[in-house]
């Protein structure tokens, strides 16, 4: 749905690390007019089990209209195309 603004993305905050790529990507969706759904995993454990979950290697993940787009350079790639 090219006409849906809002996006849902999974992305790492743990107490030591602050993943870059989700952070570059809400900033990208923010950029596009995007209203953003944060949810961050703010455990070890909570990343593992979202990977697991969803079958994915890395985070962050990016959906908009209930497809999975993927990490940050996915959805570089996708606005792009847009």
């Amino acid at each position: 749905m090219a006409d849906d603004r809002s996006a849902t993305l999974y992305r790492m905050v743990l107490p030591d690390h602050i993943c870059p790529f989700g952070v570059r990507a809400k900033q990208m969706l923010e950029q596009n007019g995007f209203e953003v759904e944060d949810r961050v995993l703010g455990s070890r454990e909570e990343v593992d089990a979202f990977k697991s979950e969803q079958g994915v290697a890395t985070t962050p993940q990016v959906f908009i209209g209930g497809e999975r787009i993927g990490g940050s350079d996915d959805l570089e790639q996708w606005l792009a195309d847009r």
